[in-house]
């Protein structure tokens, strides 16, 4: 039976906000491989398992008896090998995160045996600046980097987080104490509807792409980023990748290749 390769178990769940998970897995009776930060692994559940009750009906079902398998970035610091942590966001008419927002602590799971991806810091230089740019869970391949190893960096690091709204914005306070206690990192969070708020929102507004433009990075830097000294990391909705990438590419930085080394990384995991 399927349930017999459910090889991991919920160690930790936290919803930050509707349709935002984060949600920790550790291996039952074996060992997390070594793997780098930005890299993702894969989380399954059985058709047969249960759908969370504010789901659309599966359209078309799961086959009965196959395993529903999707892979998600891991949050994690590459240095914790006793679990992975996931950033997940609840998709209505999805195959497998329904199902993931119905497990409870001590839940079990598949998780894949094997880690692998290429968003990572090897295919940036070392003595480069980065800033990492993320809409919603497009985060989490950062969180795990900056986890792993930003007490070992002396280069300038910059996190640009959009969401729609504040209370969407996850790991904003462990972010906010990284950029105190770091003096090279600067935190940008920005919120496209302040007029939504509860209480007034006295952080940036806009996409990510506007605070950009607005140079803040520059500003919290004290010197202006450009294609001589920085990279760029893009994470998240596939609109947001596409304008950047555009505006970048007017002010002279390249996308990465295999072919063609650049400036700018891109995750399209969407």
């Amino acid at each position: 039976m399927l349930t017999n390769q459910l090889n991991a178990v919920v160690t930790q769940r936290s919803e930050v906000a509707p349709g935002l998970l984060i949600l920790r897995v550790a291996p039952d009776g074996w060992s997390l491989p070594a793997f780098k930060p930005g890299q993702f692994a894969v989380l399954g559940l059985p058709a047969e398992a249960s759908r969370h009750p504010l789901s659309d009906l599966e359209d078309p079902p799961a086959k009965p008896g196959s395993m529903v398998r999707r892979s998600y970035s891991i949050a994690s610091s590459s240095r914790e090998n006793e679990y992975l942590e996931f950033f997940l966001n609840f998709v209505r008419s999805g195959s497998l995160t329904p199902r993931l927002f119905s497990l409870g602590l001590g839940d079990r799971v598949w998780l894949g045996p094997k880690i692998t991806g290429l968003f990572t810091f090897d295919q940036v230089p070392p003595g480069a600046n980065v800033v990492m740019v993320g809409t919603g869970t497009g985060l989490a391949p950062y969180m795990s980097m900056l986890r792993t190893f930003l007490d070992q960096q002396q280069r300038r690091l910059a996190v640009i987080h959009g969401a729609r709204h504040s209370w969407d914005l996850a790991y904003r306070a462990e972010l906010v104490t990284m950029q105190r206690l770091r003096p090279n990192l600067a935190y940008f969070a920005t919120v496209s509807r302040p007029d939504e708020e509860p209480v007034p929102w006295g952080g940036e507004v806009g996409r990510v792409q506007d605070v950009w433009l607005r140079r803040r990075v520059g500003g919290a830097w004290g010197v202006e980023p450009s294609p001589a000294d920085t990279h760029l990391l893009l994470c998240g909705n596939p609109t947001m990748i596409g304008d950047m990438v555009a505006l970048l590419a007017s002010e002279g930085y390249s996308e990465h290749t295999r072919q063609q080394p650049g400036h700018v990384h891109v995750e399209r995991y969407w």
